[in-house]
């Protein structure tokens, strides 16, 4: 099963969610600014994402611009504020397996499906 973390206010989770739709695959979405991920469900997808935590940070943010902006933190400081500012998660964010993608292309999105 496919796990959609989801903004449908974004437009490319909008086209991940559809193309999954689309697919005969199970999924399941879900809204991460209302239902948050835990700090070790990030700690989790970080790591099937392959990457570093700040490399899923949005970094066009209000918040990231006001609290974040040329500050060094820790893995677990970047952790902690996207736990706290969800609107901080990059999005849409695939998961399947021990895999995980930015479903912000195809390419990413055919990696998933």
């Amino acid at each position: 099963m496919i796990t959609i973390y989801h903004n449908n206010s974004c437009t490319k989770s909008r086209i991940a969610l559809a193309a999954l739709t689309k697919n005969d695959e199970p999924f399941e979405v879900i809204n991460y600014l209302e239902n948050v991920p835990s700090v070790e469900e990030l700690r989790t997808i970080i790591e099937k994402l392959k990457c570093k935590p700040k490399d899923i940070v949005r970094t066009t943010e209000k918040v990231y611009l006001e609290k974040y902006k040329g500050k060094d933190l820790s893995d677990e400081k970047w952790i902690t504020a996207m736990h706290e500012n969800p609107i901080l998660i990059q999005r849409p964010i695939l998961v399947k397996d021990d895999i995980a993608v930015i479903g912000r292309s195809e390419d990413a999105l055919d990696e998933i499906m």
